[in-house]
């Protein structure tokens, strides 16, 4: 091979492997999984702002959101934007609040996970008559329930919304700390499983 056709297929090899990566990025991407950052307290303590985690698509691709999930979903009322809630109620549950107390099918639920306030929100979050989740739908709440804007207000989620389940924190940053300060990484909250 003469030294002058060396450095054209070196390129060629060089832009072929920056097209096959880049169509496996979009591949994982689009089917596999997906990056967010949580921009408020609605999930405190659970999720903190500033937390980056990974969403895997693939889970609700192979099967539908289960209670107690955290879940990445499009927000009903502003359709591409994203929102990330607790599920609470899956289609054909019973779901009822009594004094922010929360009860699934007739039975009182032990939420520890939740951070409550102890000051009212108001009688749409303190207290929800019982009602029966439709097909195809899904009852969606924050953890932080006092300071949350959730089912309680805007309604149910469909199905075809969701677009990932929450499975790990792999960065988080008080946004507050700036964006050199190393101070402000929250280091224990690294590669945490979210639950």
């Amino acid at each position: 091979m003469s030294k002058e056709k060396e450095p054209k297929k070196g390129m060629r090899d060089f832009f072929d492997s920056l097209v096959v990566a880049f169509v496996i990025a979009m591949i994982i991407r689009t089917f596999v999984m997906s990056a967010y950052v949580i921009p408020s307290g609605s999930m405190l303590e659970t999720l903190q702002i500033g937390d980056h985690i990974i969403a895997s698509k693939i889970s609700y691709l192979l099967g539908d959101p289960k209670f107690g999930e955290i879940a990445v979903f499009e927000y009903p009322l502003e359709p591409g934007k994203d929102f990330i809630k607790r599920v609470i109620g899956e289609p054909g549950d019973t779901i009822k609040i009594v004094d922010k107390k929360l009860y699934r099918n007739g039975a009182a639920v032990q939420e520890d996970y939740v951070q409550l306030r102890n000051y009212p929100s108001g009688p749409i979050a303190d207290n929800v008559p019982e009602f029966k989740v439709p097909e195809g739908h899904y009852f969606m709440m924050g953890d932080n329930r006092d300071s949350s804007a959730d089912s309680r207000y805007w309604g149910l989620v469909p199905r075809d919304s969701f677009k990932g389940k929450s499975v790990i924190i792999y960065w988080s940053k008080d946004p507050a700390g700036g964006m050199l300060n190393l101070k402000s990484v929250r280091w224990d909250r690294l590669l945490n499983i979210t639950r």
